[in-house]
């Protein structure tokens, strides 16, 4: 096990990409207008790539075609103070392959912002980084671990979107469903 020089255990790209396929929402990290800008967007990762849909009118379109971005996902236990941070650096791709394009239409990731979503952005998992804090713990645990959880966008094996809770319990999306 690896410890960074603050004291955070390095996760291996293979522990980054799992933990990275348990979410569905992170952060997109890129230029706009010259300035760093910083989007919350739902994903799924599928072909060694996070794929993120969006409007072809939209400024986030317009600006990651083929600019190097950052993508960060994580899950923290505000209580014991512990968890996990992946991020991903790559060259943004627009799909334009109909194969593809058909399979992320089926299979996600289904866009949870309302409007057209005609952009299908690929960013190929070029450098992946993670770093744990603190404890490993049941809340925080990698997603074969996790019965229930979707493996790809947050699909259920019986195709129905659904989100974990802070208590860990998966519901379908869109519940008021409580502990």
């Amino acid at each position: 096990m690896e410890i960074d020089a603050n004291g955070l255990e390095v996760l291996t790209r293979a522990e980054a990409i799992a933990l990275l396929e348990s979410q569905e929402v992170g952060r997109l990290v890129y230029t706009r207008r010259a300035l760093p800008a910083i989007r919350p967007v739902n994903f799924a990762v599928r072909g060694g790539a996070v794929l993120i849909w969006t409007g072809s009118a939209s400024s986030l379109g317009q600006a990651v075609r083929g600019a190097v971005v950052a993508f960060e996902t994580d899950e923290l236990n505000r209580t014991t103070r512990s968890g996990w941070s992946v991020s991903v650096l790559g060259t943004a791709q627009l799909v334009t392959d109909e194969i593809e394009l058909a399979r992320a239409r089926e299979d996600g990731p289904v866009p949870w912002a309302p409007g057209v979503k005609d952009y299908l952005i690929r960013i190929p998992l070029t450098v992946v980084t993670g770093r744990w804090l603190g404890p490993r713990e049941a809340s925080l645990r990698a997603p074969e671990a996790e019965p229930g959880r979707a493996a790809r966008g947050g699909r259920a094996s019986n195709g129905v979107v659904t989100t974990t809770r802070g208590d860990g319990a998966v519901v379908p999306s869109g519940s008021s469903a409580v502990p």
